[in-house]
């Protein structure tokens, strides 16, 4: 319970990556405001964080909207009295086609949403943790393909390409007050997002698997364990980093069947 009397909040927390990080925070003994658009879905997340004894609050978020945002962070304060961690997590896949079949309207709701929305959050975060005066840490979700690319992949690619060059200079400017911030960077995951392109059945997953040394998919409760771990005192010289999780997926060379 290395995490008691500490208030941690988690965007996109009703479901994949979001909620087993909210559920990992509380199991580590931290007060947890879940931040979403779907109140069925986030109340399913809560409902099991007290079953295990913990505490969370909802607040319905859309990250498209910056005064939303900014009265997200006032209203977790208002609530819980303080934030030690931030998991920034919410985004969007967007859409993904050829570059020429995409608009203006497609690149500025995915740079939106994964970019400045992020951009967003760890202002009025870092705000607050400066207003403590205590310190905090920060992880935000990147991607793999912030390195990588797939086929129609552009715009989601620039997205997390923007959240992993700016945890740098964000994280040198926060780093004398203690305040750590770095970015997870995910492979292939079994979440609801993942499963919006293909089940870990189709055949279309086949090509995926067979390229992961791991030879599996990662899971949520992998990820969340990484960031609960970045938050901790176990990471405490950890800053301006972005850490792949991906079971060796992005390790270039040759693969012998």
């Amino acid at each position: 319970m290395q995490f008691n009397g500490k208030v941690a909040l988690v965007t996109g927390g009703s479901s994949g990556m979001g909620s087993a990080a909210a559920i990992a925070f509380a199991q580590q003994g931290a007060k947890v405001v879940i931040a979403a658009r779907r109140p069925d879905k986030s109340a399913e997340v809560i409902a099991q964080i007290r079953q295990l004894g913990g505490e969370a609050h909802f607040i319905q978020t859309d990250m498209t909207d910056s005064e939303q945002i900014r009265s997200l962070i006032h209203n977790t304060v208002a609530h819980y009295g303080r934030l030690d961690f931030a998991f920034n997590n919410a985004g969007t896949e967007g859409k993904f086609a050829p570059i020429t079949d995409l608009s203006e309207a497609d690149w500025e709701h995915t740079i939106s949403v994964n970019l400045k929305a992020v951009w967003l959050c760890m202002k009025y975060e870092v705000e607050q943790l400066l207003k403590q005066g205590e310190g905090g840490a920060i992880v935000n979700t990147s991607s793999w393909l912030a390195k990588g690319g797939l086929l129609g992949s552009s715009i989601y690619s620039a997205s997390k390409g923007g959240l992993d060059g700016m945890v740098r200079p964000i994280a040198l400017e926060c780093a004398r007050h203690q305040i750590r911030i770095n970015n997870i960077n995910p492979g292939i995951i079994d979440t609801e997002m993942l499963r919006r392109f293909f089940h870990p059945e189709d055949e279309a997953a086949k090509p995926f698997l067979n390229h992961i040394p791991a030879a599996r998919l990662g899971t949520s409760e992998e990820l969340a364990k990484t960031v609960v771990w970045l938050c901790s005192d176990a990471a405490s010289y950890i800053t301006g980093q972005t850490l792949v999780v991906d079971g060796g997926y992005t390790i270039p060379g040759h693969r012998v069947a």
